[in-house]
């Protein structure tokens, strides 16, 4: 997932999180969702392992990968 669409989705996420866990207070089912959103859009903001590339490595005379 790149930068842009990480940052669009995670804030999103966050957003109807909290708006749900503010719905939530009159009626405790939406908090089965608010909470769980609201936790999974930080995580999707915040997590940047996925955007670093690995390099393949090769043997200098092309062939099969080494592991």
């Amino acid at each position: 997932m790149n930068t842009l669409s990480r940052i669009i989705t995670g804030t999103f996420m966050i957003i109807l999180g909290m708006f749900l866990i503010a719905l939530g207070f009159s009626e405790w089912s939406i908090l089965l969702y608010g909470i769980p959103s609201f936790v999974l859009g930080i995580f999707i903001l915040f997590h940047k392992n996925e955007d670093y590339i690995e390099k393949i490595k090769t043997k200098p005379y092309g062939g099969k990968k080494i592991k």
